[in-house]
């Protein structure tokens, strides 16, 4: 098969497609011809050695992937050869830039029937990313107020749906171009970070999702009540300023969970969740997907369609 095989850190220029050979499923694991694989700004950032701890050279990148099951382990009884399924994969193990990979079946859900590979494949990380910090972390319960930040990347788009779902009260920001899109999402109130301050518009919530760290992430804790919770996915820099304000402020990595991709499915099924696509590129432009990634400029996902000879 062929994998984007990453031999040394650096630029998307280090993403090279190779031959190697097709990897074998384990007792509790599943082997997924792969159609599409997500990009992620984990991926980048593991490509040029910001996360070094997180995977050792040579690795394959990528963690999520929609695809076709091709076999299952022997100790595996709830998926079977044929099934349309979607994983989130170990983020220290990697593996979906290529044309099959194995995960471990508690990983893997079945594809939801409304959405094709492609949208599929930009469902797992972000929503689990998503719901782990409202739900998990957080703790959440309906009718409370959460505010998210970036409402139109890949993480804030699935948590303003999802927290919707949930039925919380959801203030998001997002820029002038996209205050439409974030509105049909069923934010109760959007704020156009270049127009508007939130720290006046957002008091006593439950909860802040914070995307994009720095001075976001400090203004975000004037928002919260006492006893509220700041979740972020970056950098955690306000903990001691936290505390004496009487909040709790939380780094969270997302973890793969199939039980909760499938209750995303069934929401995604029931139209009250869909993936916001950027950009759908070929295998071949792995390297321009990397780019657009990095720039920071995408609205939504960036997908890659696996299209090799």
């Amino acid at each position: 098969m062929k994998a984007v095989m990453v031999s040394n850190f650096g630029g998307p220029e280090t993403l090279l497609w190779k031959e190697t050979e097709i990897p074998q499923p384990k007792p509790h694991e599943v082997l997924i011809k792969v159609k599409a694989a997500a990009i992620n700004p984990v991926d980048w950032k593991v490509r040029e050695g910001m996360l070094k701890d997180l995977m050792q050279l040579p690795f394959v990148l990528g963690c999520d992937v929609a695809g076709i099951v091709q076999e299952v382990g022997s100790g595996v009884d709830n998926f079977k050869e044929g099934d349309e399924v979607f994983a989130m994969l170990d983020l220290t193990k990697g593996g979906g830039y290529a044309e099959f990979v194995t995960t471990e079946a508690e990983f893997v859900a079945l594809k939801p029937k409304r959405l094709n590979f492609e949208e599929a494949a930009s469902v797992p990380l972000a929503s689990l990313t998503a719901w782990q910090a409202m739900f998990d972390e957080a703790q959440l319960k309906a009718k409370q107020k959460v505010l998210i930040h970036a409402a139109s990347g890949g993480v804030g788009s699935f948590a303003v749906q999802i927290a919707k779902a949930h039925d919380l009260y959801v203030a998001a920001t997002t820029s002038t171009k996209n205050i439409k899109l974030i509105k049909s999402l069923g934010a109760d109130l959007v704020i156009d970070y270049s127009q508007e301050d939130f720290t006046t518009l957002c008091q006593n919530y439950d909860m802040v999702l914070d995307p994009l760290g720095g001075e976001v992430q400090s203004r975000s804790l004037k928002c919260l009540k006492k006893g509220g919770t700041l979740v972020t996915i970056v950098n955690l820099t306000c903990q001691e300023a936290a505390k004496k304000v009487g909040v709790t402020a939380l780094h969270t990595l997302v973890r793969p969970d199939g039980d909760r991709l499938a209750q995303i499915a069934n929401l995604i099924d029931a139209g009250k969740i869909k993936p916001l696509i950027a950009q759908i590129l070929t295998s071949s432009e792995i390297q321009a997907a990397h780019q657009l990634s990095q720039s920071g400029r995408a609205q939504g996902k960036i997908v890659i369609k696996m299209q090799l000879n």
